[in-house]
């Protein structure tokens, strides 16, 4: 079997190693740029690391777990998370519906009032505006999950599906709101990132270059996809190279996929033309002074700054900034048709951003010693309500073809677009090619139902 790999992102590498592993000798793999790591690379500037938005390494299978341990040795740090939301001027622990304590008094009593409200079934709700509503009440939803939402997403809330909430979303608890509030309990242990590792060196990216001792000899960098002939089995190149396959493993997204196809009927480009996803704006700054946080991300859900979250890159490894003498953050701002965002000015509304919320002094400006802009035309898959039976459409006919679009992008599919996530479709793809075994990760897509539902 002739197996051709598209992107050397934390999915193709994943099929990649996977392969070699079981001894089949018989892929190549094929990246548009000059490194690997996708959308989890990491680049250097003036003695800075900064990743592409903001990542970390935790898991829930032990075989990516092994694959870390086997990778990394012991070049790694281990982190316990310290993320916290920024608003009303004030800190308030992740996540904001365990922690209205934090609140000044109006704040929280609104939120309280609008938890014990009575409020719609989340079953009964069309779309994540709705679900958040039915969930939060009308106050939780007001101050944090709506605007924060909307600044990470960039789409209007009732475009959205609710049915990829999972472990993304954490929900709240009365009784527990309320006994946080009345015991000044702290509630921040939730979700699975709750303590993670990381790159000792590289950043993020650092996790990837181990990679390629076992996959360089069938790696090709800068080798961009002009067209897959998908009737011949042939992918052909910008620079006028081709290969041909037996099973192909995309991991572009699937509005780049779709069109490059020689022949897809008509239901399936309008499908692909269904699909919604937000571009991204990071913007990694280096500041010559220490690191004056000792926390690790914080939400931001108000207007006075671009970014929804900002991640103090130093804080994870000594080996992120030149120095104990300096100190570096990367931010996140997502940009859509429905958010624009102004590339242009976009580094200096950051830096503006910073000192409104306090993370920054003004003073702090002429320290910034380094601006590096990271600019992700893909960032996040966008659940929308269309999206499900677009991928109903898509997905079977490319299955059809032999092609097997898996990944954050290439499979579209948030609720599974973490870095182990990824990594593991790129596995378990090669164990179902190889040996039969039914892939865990990835699911085949229903068709959403009338009212957005599954």
């Amino acid at each position: 079997m002739r197996v051709v790999i598209i992107g050397a992102g934390p999915t193709g590498l994943g099929a990649a190693y996977r392969l070699q592993e079981l001894g089949h000798d018989d892929w190549s793999i094929y990246e548009a740029t000059d490194h690997v790591g996708g959308l989890a690379a990491s680049v250097e500037s003036n003695g800075f690391v900064y990743d592409t938005g903001g990542h970390v390494l935790f898991s829930h299978y032990k075989y990516f777990d092994d694959l870390i341990d086997k990778l990394l040795g012991r070049d790694y740090t281990e982190i316990s998370r310290e993320s916290w939301i920024r608003m009303r001027e004030r800190w308030v622990p992740y996540p904001f519906q365990n922690n209205l304590r934090y609140l000044d008094t109006d704040a929280a009593v609104e939120c309280v009032l609008g938890l014990a409200a009575e409020r719609a079934r989340p079953e009964d709700t069309r779309n994540f505006s709705e679900w958040v509503l039915s969930v939060f009440g009308e106050g939780i939803s007001r101050h944090f999950m709506q605007p924060y939402n909307w600044k990470v997403w960039a789409h209007p809330l009732d475009q959205m599906d609710k049915q990829w909430i999972a472990e993304r979303v954490s929900v709240v608890d009365l009784e527990r709101t309320l006994r946080n509030i009345l015991s000044d309990a702290e509630d921040s242990g939730w979700g699975p990132n709750a303590a993670f590792k990381f790159p000792l060196h590289g950043g993020t990216g650092g996790f990837y270059e181990p990679f390629l001792p076992f996959v360089k000899s069938h790696l090709a960098f800068n080798k961009r996809v002009e067209t897959i002939d998908n009737v011949r089995k042939i992918v052909r190149f910008r620079d006028g190279e081709e290969d041909s396959y037996d099973v192909l493993l995309n991991t572009m997204p699937l509005t780049e996929l779709i069109p490059r196809l020689a022949a897809a009927p008509d239901d399936v480009l309008a499908a692909a033309k269904k699909l919604s996803w937000s571009s991204g704006l990071f913007v990694g700054l280096g500041v010559a002074k220490p690191c004056p946080s000792d926390k690790c991300w914080i939400y931001f859900p108000e207007d006075n700054a671009p970014f929804y979250r900002i991640t103090y890159l130093s804080r994870y490894s000594p080996y992120m900034a030149p120095d104990a003498n300096h100190f570096s953050i990367i931010t996140e701002t997502s940009a859509s048709a429905w958010k624009p965002e102004d590339r242009e000015t976009i580094v200096q509304r950051t830096i503006d951003g910073l000192i409104a919320t306090g993370i920054l002094e003004e003073s702090d400006r002429q320290l910034i010693v380094d601006e590096t802009l990271i600019e992700v035309p893909y960032a996040y898959p966008t659940p929308t309500i269309e999206r499900d039976s677009a991928l109903a459409s898509l997905q079977p006919f490319l299955m059809g073809q032999d092609i097997y679009s898996r990944g954050r992008f290439g499979a579209w599919l948030y609720e599974i677009g973490n870095m182990d996530h990824s990594v593991m479709q790129g596995v378990e793809f090669v164990n179902a090619m190889l040996a039969g075994e039914p892939e865990k990760t990835w699911i085949p897509p229903k068709a959403a139902s009338p009212t957005g539902g599954r």
